[in-house]
């Protein structure tokens, strides 16, 4: 299950949301977009993007902050699976 969050934040603060984001485990989308939800970029965020991969995308992004005033970021996060607590039985066993 997965649901998102809405972050709504200034063009100069936008770089070091998008790369504060990043660093989190459970993010799995982040998009820009404008002050009215418009589309701006969308990419996916996984564990194994090199730092080469992200270059161009922070380039991107850095490029879109000097644009516009005002946006939005909507990110999707991953829902982190409650943890069952497991039982155990022990049974006798016969053979013994």
């Amino acid at each position: 299950m997965a649901y998102k969050e809405t972050f709504n934040i200034s063009g100069e603060n936008l770089l070091k949301k998008v790369k504060d984001l990043f660093n989190d485990a459970n993010v799995t989308k982040v998009t820009i977009a404008d002050k009215n939800e418009k589309e701006i970029i969308s990419f996916p965020v996984s564990i194994g993007i090199v730092g080469v991969l992200l270059a161009p995308i922070f380039a991107a992004v850095g490029a879109i902050a000097a644009i516009v005033a005002e946006c939005k970021i909507i990110v999707e996060r991953k829902e982190d699976e409650p943890k069952a607590e497991e039982t155990v039985v022990e049974e006798e066993n016969p053979l013994v």
